[in-house]
């Protein structure tokens, strides 16, 4: 789903150093990559206080299924977990945004390494509504068709549709939707899922939620 961290581990031998340029991994794995006013990049361990900023936005959380996180120690743990273990397969999508002026993270785009392609974005709420997060995930898509992907979901809360308006900017098609209990806030959600076939195959319909969710149907959007 668009606002979950989860991705596809695997075991190696070496451990990236800090998520950074330079490091034992492989270049597959979050490649750089740049727009007309974005870097995207892995985190490094000197970004936690920017991760904190990101993570800690209560605002922005709203539409998140963690709770926000409150000091250091936590963006750390969160980096460990989320970040580090993910710069070691062979091949991930979890980048920081950063402008291009101080290449400092004001937030975050992964796609999902399962069967889904799950894309998911946020930013740190005083840089809404400048094109930054539809900027990025172009981006980042375009990668994504480079390197054989063949589509990509993602997915919003109805209760925040400007993310819907995102995706269809992305060039995203609404598919269906569903209710889900989402956790750690374990309350009903009702998701709308979008989908970009990048092989051409338009007919294509990621169905895994439809199957799992006990209600689901679709909408008329206008």
């Amino acid at each position: 789903m668009s606002d979950l961290l989860w991705t596809e581990k695997e075991t190696s031998e070496s451990w990236p150093a800090a998520g950074g340029e330079g490091e034992e991994s492989s270049p597959a794995n979050t490649p750089l990559l740049e727009t007309e006013r974005l870097i995207l990049r892995r985190f490094r361990e000197e970004d936690m206080e920017a991760l904190l900023a990101i993570y800690g936005d209560e605002e922005a959380n709203i539409f998140l299924p963690w709770f926000p996180i409150h000091s250091i120690s936590q963006a750390s743990e969160l980096f460990e977990k989320s970040y580090r273990d993910t710069y070691r397969a062979k091949r991930g999508y979890a980048y920081a945004v950063c402008l291009k002026s101080d290449n400092i993270p004001i937030g975050y785009i992964h796609v999902n390494m399962d069967e889904s392609h799950d894309l998911g974005y946020g930013l740190r709420r005083e840089f809404w509504h400048r094109g930054i997060a539809t900027e990025a995930c172009r981006a980042v898509i375009e990668q994504l068709g480079k390197d054989g992907i063949e589509y990509v979901t993602a997915t919003h809360d109805v209760e925040n549709p400007r993310s819907g308006q995102v995706m269809k900017r992305l060039g995203m098609r609404y598919c269906y939707s569903y209710e889900e209990q989402w956790q750690p806030k374990d309350k009903r959600v009702i998701f709308r899922l979008y989908q970009l076939n990048l092989d051409g195959r338009d007919e294509r319909v990621y169905r895994r939620y439809w199957t799992e969710s006990e209600r689901r149907f679709v909408e008329e959007l206008g």
